[in-house]
């Protein structure tokens, strides 16, 4: 999970991790664990298969955030 709290910014393209990205983390980070963690450690576009795959099932809050980051 530690290892999460750093991908999901460079999954959406962030160069810099700001104060404004921690919403978006925090909006998938449940998701993640809940669907992902058998991909947690194999990358971070496993991670962001994985959510697309299960994109159905995600908080509406995870699903807005990869809406407004074109995935």
């Amino acid at each position: 999970m530690a290892r999460f709290l750093f991908i999901l910014p460079l999954l959406l393209g962030a160069s810099v991790v700001s104060a404004q990205q921690q919403p978006g983390h925090d909006a998938c980070a449940r998701d993640v664990t809940r669907f992902c963690r058998a991909v947690m450690n194999n990358g971070d576009g496993a991670v962001l298969a994985c959510l697309k795959q299960h994109r159905t099932k995600l908080s509406k809050g995870c699903d807005k955030v990869l809406t407004e980051h074109g995935q």
